[in-house]
């Protein structure tokens, strides 16, 4: 227990130290009072990481993703956002705007809560999308252009990011 606490404190010093620097550095204003200000602010952020890191001793996130997969993942869903965005500047710019708002749930298959952030995260990056809700083994999809491809688009979407799960034991 004392070289648990030991390292802790190490790495307490050295995280405030490093904090401290990167302000100082980054200020440029180096004033008694502002100094001190900083020093306050890393003690609290210091305190603050203190406090997460014992709550998340009690429930560990093991993540289990297949890095290699994730790279081209986000490849493939920057491309998604910029065809997007060019879909939804047109709605946007055109005199009529004629949007087809709807709701409708989309089903995940992801085996992980990390997979699952991920895939509603990735709705809601999407432009004209946003995942509104979460339900067993679903969400709870708004966007501004409904077609009768968006459950498709969506379903591969979902299947792309259950690829880069890790396979859970």
């Amino acid at each position: 227990m004392v070289r648990n606490f030991g390292g802790f404190m190490l790495r307490a010093l050295f995280t405030a130290l490093t904090l401290f620097v990167l302000w100082l550095l980054m200020s440029g204003i180096y004033k008694p009072l502002i100094v001190w200000l900083g020093v306050a602010s890393v003690l609290v952020a210091v305190m603050v990481v203190r406090r997460m890191d014992v709550v998340a001793d009690k429930g560990r996130l093991e993540i289990k993703l297949k890095p290699f997969a994730i790279i081209g993942y986000w490849i493939w869903l920057m491309v998604e956002i910029v065809k997007s965005n060019w879909a939804v500047s047109k709605i946007i710019l055109s005199p009529t705007m004629t949007l087809n708002r709807h709701h409708f749930n989309v089903p995940c298959t992801q085996k992980t809560d990390l997979g699952q952030t991920i895939f509603a995260n990735s709705i809601t990056l999407t432009p004209g999308t946003i995942s509104v809700d979460v339900e067993d083994g679903s969400f709870l999809v708004h966007t501004v252009s409904y077609s009768d491809d968006s459950l498709s688009a969506l379903a591969d979407m979902d299947a792309r990011v259950s690829k880069i799960e890790s396979a859970v034991l």
